[in-house]
């Protein structure tokens, strides 16, 4: 391989609540990709989602890279798209617009009834998991403790809100939105243009990971 050749670098941002340990089973060729792994901070007081994402830009050293965003962490990446050049934004387990929001979550934004979330009960995994990944997780307690590690009040305020206020009307360019036909959060009969995952669920990053280390590569690259 030439000296001069230049690796894809690839910026990987998780879910609500959720540690870059969900991208554990994504195993991108290293000889064509190096993986970048971002975490949640807790936002100052009052901090924008224009603000966030400007300061997590902070941590793209890298040109032309690839930003890849799960779940809330996708409306992140798209956000953060709009303030750095990228060659390409993926989106999983997420919405490209508004209406693409399920139905309870646009009439939060009216009722603000997302206010009422027992947020301080955040280091009860069951509910967090509940909310975070749409999923009951009695079985796989364990596992979700190690998955949902960003369990501070003031963040998972600041992230329900501006998931239920996010307003964009057309999705970016250079955008690839991948979702699971099973997805119990962001129903896919609610959103268009996206490469379907059969039997994908919201947590499909962790549990369907093949799928992703067969697919990526080509999805990145194309």
């Amino acid at each position: 391989m030439s000296d001069n050749y230049e690796k894809t670098h690839v910026y990987f941002v998780p879910g609500l609540a959720a540690s870059p340990a969900i991208f554990e089973y994504i195993d991108l060729p290293p000889s064509q990709f190096e993986i970048h792994l971002l975490e949640w901070f807790v936002p100052a007081s009052k901090m924008s989602m224009t603000d966030y994402a400007c300061e997590m830009n902070k941590n793209i050293v890298h040109k032309n890279s690839v930003l890849i965003g799960v779940s809330f962490g996708g409306l992140l990446v798209q956000e953060m798209a709009k303030y750095k050049k990228v060659k390409k934004t993926i989106i999983i387990s997420s919405v490209k617009t508004s209406s693409e929001l399920p139905k309870r979550m646009r009439l939060a934004s009216y009722t603000k009834a997302h206010k009422l979330l027992p947020t301080s009960l955040v280091n009860n995994v069951e509910f967090l998991a509940k909310y975070a990944f749409g999923e009951t997780v009695t079985k796989r307690l364990k596992l979700y403790e190690k998955y949902l590690d960003m369990r501070d009040s003031k963040y998972l305020d600041w992230a329900i809100d501006q998931m239920v206020n996010w307003k964009q009307s057309e999705p970016p360019e250079n955008l690839v939105h991948i979702h699971g036909e099973k997805d119990p959060v962001f129903p896919i009969d609610r959103i268009k243009n996206c490469i379907p995952v059969k039997n994908g669920t919201h947590t499909m990053i962790i549990h369907r990971a093949k799928w992703f280390n067969e697919h990526l590569p080509t999805i990145i690259l194309q």
